[in-house]
């Protein structure tokens, strides 16, 4: 039951940050907006690159791969759509094959991110947030960037209350 609730979580989070992203033209894609920002590429690269270091071998190995390369994930450069799309996802499949082998029982155990030991339940704690907080930055940027032609993807400014009758977005809770 927890690790279903992480596993919706994460979720959330995803489908958040892909219909951001797909309201975004292609030349905006890359786009830096401040000095020693983030590009849009750049954030999804990070959150692709960091589930599937932390979660490959999740259990039995260090979450810091020796083969992952953080910086080159923020590297300044002009990124492929396809290229960028292809990290993003290969991160999200290696997370969400790991929690489909884990238990709430697994949830005590033990694991070590950059040889720091947390209980898993830490761990996926730590990670939903870290990837809650790049999926908002990669909102914000797509509603910038798409300018006038943005989508909401969550309530709309204004339609709370008509919302509120009709709670489409809420988690189903199931007892």
């Amino acid at each position: 039951m927890f690790v279903k609730g992480f596993s919706d979580e994460y979720g959330r989070y995803r489908m958040m940050a892909e219909k951001a992203v797909a309201q975004v033209a292609d030349d905006a894609f890359n786009r830096v907006l401040a000095p020693d920002g983030n590009s849009i590429a750049m954030l999804m690269r990070h959150v692709g690159g960091n589930l599937a270091s932390r979660f490959s071998d999740f259990l039995t190995s260090d979450g810091e791969k020796p083969w992952r390369d953080r910086d080159d994930e923020f590297a300044d450069g002009t990124f492929a759509r396809a290229t960028v799309d292809e990290i993003w996802k290969n991160g999200w499949g290696v997370l969400e094959a790991t929690l489909a082998t884990l238990t709430d029982d697994d949830l005590t155990k033990t694991v070590k991110i950059r040889g720091q030991e947390l209980t898993v339940h830490e761990a996926l704690c730590r990670s939903v947030t870290h990837t809650a907080s790049h999926v908002g930055q990669i909102v914000l940027l797509a509603r910038i960037l798409a300018h006038d032609q943005w989508k909401w993807i969550t309530i709309p400014k204004g339609q709370s209350r008509q919302y509120n009758q009709n709670p489409t977005l809420e988690k189903q809770h199931v007892r």
